[in-house]
């Protein structure tokens, strides 16, 4: 059975959401990872890192992942699009 990329297959951008809210939830985006950090690095090519208040874009890249975050830079919600 073929492997199944939530990305190309369509299956959902609030799956890809999901998927990464559980690895960076409570973390800040730094150069490591480690238990407080998560590295940008390793992030999707497409991503945004937003504080609240930011002004953006509103063209819809289901692939694109929102990371927003709070005064100190911890990840609050991750969102795709």
């Amino acid at each position: 059975m073929p492997l199944v990329d939530p990305v190309t297959m369509g299956t959902g951008s609030k799956d890809l959401a999901t998927q990464w809210l559980n690895k960076v939830a409570g973390k800040k985006i730094g150069d490591v990872t480690n238990e407080t950090t998560f590295a940008k690095s390793e992030l999707p090519q497409e991503h945004r890192i937003l504080k609240e208040g930011d002004i953006t874009t509103r063209d819809h890249k289901p692939d694109r992942l929102n990371l927003h975050v709070d005064d100190d830079g911890t990840v609050k919600h991750v969102t795709a699009g």
